[in-house]
């Protein structure tokens, strides 16, 4: 957003079990119920937690397991071979705040709490250019102690078990965007008249694979892992909402995404790729652009079909903001909106695409007239059990991100659209049901699934789920 102005399904159509022996069915079950109970109880206590603003929990007592890398298969994610879908979050700004000691802390304070609640994974920005506290102060010219902030917020996050998704440029001119990488284009001697030639000149995409090589082969100077090799790592994002709207053919960003894609992929064939769309639909796709939020999203250069059939990109990536498209006004048109826009992009990644798509920024801002946090939380609601729709089908619906998480004492940072757990409790409550049902999705399904296969009966597990 711009910022300031099956269950993998099983063979066996008895849910999750093999038929031989109906006691075995029975126990199996029970097992599973049990499992299913321990684990709302573990993270009710966690959310008790956050309530009394004890801060979520203690890394320490976080069971050490292997940390892999998520993969993706087919339309899912997968995790030890275990489907993983997401609940997250954002927090943007973790890196500029990392590096001032005196708010340090607010980043630790921000995984404490998404962890209490169960949020897996979060999005946050590797760039800043050639701003107040920049990461990248001229091309290829870095402030250390900002990269070593960087290095902070991946290895909290690995701390408390939470990946990460890393964007690497701006579309917007907050935190530099591709309008910094024009200017320095301008004072190392080119004639740039538009930011949207970022796309295009050779010279500006070399300043941007500079950047991209740079964080990649970065070793974390907190775990001396290199971020190429480090699983805390979700995902690559190649630029925050990219538009070019000078070139609505879409032909452009294509060609960007195409050679960006590929590079990435040559410096790092372990980790996921995607682009970091909004999910407007374009000239590929006529008949789907009835579902844009405006006839102006057609017109801004991207195509979420194809784009996102570039070799190279993992999964979709889809943003929800009816505030900032649609109308400034709170209203229900805001959910009926939602509803729409997120199952039009689950049936593409399903028929098109055949990949999982992560709707990655969501929210509702304090800023709206007629706002309240009840509104808020109906936005949270539609969304989530929009997400589940897909996930308990074993759909590519793979999760959502809420924009964004914040800890008291962090409201100068505040766009509008902050969420502050330890304060707002019924939002803090439905994001925790969330990150539970998803957790006993995650666990059931890797017992005697196989991938690909269907499934009739979800009474058993749909019952799990309602309590």
């Amino acid at each position: 957003m711009e910022r300031g102005t099956f269950l993998v399904p099983c063979e066996d159509e008895t849910l999750l079990f093999h038929k031989p022996a109906k006691m075995k069915d029975r126990l199996g079950f029970g097992f599973v119920l049990c499992s299913a109970v321990f684990m709302i109880l573990t993270q009710e206590r966690a959310l008790a937690n956050i309530d009394s603003e004890s801060h979520g929990v203690n890394s320490e007592s976080v069971e050490e397991e292997e940390w892999e890398m998520v993969q993706r298969k087919g339309m899912q994610f997968t995790l030890n071979g275990q489907p993983f879908y997401v609940n997250g979050f954002n927090t943007y700004w973790m890196m500029t705040l990392a590096a001032d000691n005196s708010t340090r802390g607010k980043v630790t304070d921000v995984f404490q709490q998404a962890s209490a609640v169960g949020l897996t994974v979060g999005r946050t920005w590797a760039f800043n250019d050639g701003q107040w506290r920049a990461l990248q102060k001229s091309p290829s010219v870095y402030d250390e102690d900002v990269f070593k902030a960087l290095d902070f917020v991946v290895s909290e996050a690995r701390k408390y078990k939470i990946r990460l998704i890393l964007s690497l440029v701006n579309n917007w001119n907050d935190y530099g965007g591709k309008a910094q990488y024009v200017k320095w284009g301008n004072a190392s001697g080119l004639n740039l008249t538009s930011d949207d030639d970022f796309f295009t000149n050779p010279t500006l995409r070399d300043f941007y694979k500079a950047h991209v090589r740079t964080v990649l082969n970065r070793v974390n100077t907190f775990t001396n892992i290199t971020y190429k090799n480090d699983p805390t790592i979700f995902a690559w994002e190649l630029m925050n909402e990219p538009r070019c709207p000078s070139d609505p053919s879409g032909d452009k960003l294509q060609s960007w995404i195409q050679e960006m894609a590929v590079f990435v992929k040559s410096l790092d064939a372990k980790h996921l790729v995607e682009i970091g769309l909004e999910g407007f639909y374009g000239p590929s796709a006529p008949a789907r652009t009835k579902f844009n939020p405006n006839p102006y999203a057609a017109q801004v250069g991207t195509d979420f079909i194809r784009n996102n059939q570039v070799l190279g990109i993992d999964f979709a990536s889809v943003h929800v903001y009816p505030d900032s498209w649609i109308s400034p006004a709170v209203s229900d048109s805001f959910l009926e909106f939602t509803s729409s826009w997120m199952q039009a992009h689950v049936e593409d990644a399903e028929m098109y695409l055949g990949m999982p798509v992560l709707f990655t920024e969501f929210g509702v801002s304090a800023h709206d007239p007629g706002f309240n946090t009840s509104f808020r939380d109906m936005m949270l609601d539609t969304v989530y059990k929009m997400t589940l729709n897909s996930t308990r089908k074993g759909g590519a619906g793979a999760g959502s991100l809420v924009w964004q998480v914040f800890p008291q004492g962090a409201e100068f940072m505040d766009d509008g659209y902050a969420v502050y757990l330890t304060r707002a409790h019924t939002a803090s409550k439905i994001i925790s049901l969330q990150s539970k049902r998803l957790a006993i999705f995650n666990s059931l399904c890797g017992w005697r699934c196989k991938w690909g296969c269907k499934k009739k009966n979800h009474t058993a597990l749909d019952a799990l789920l309602s309590h």
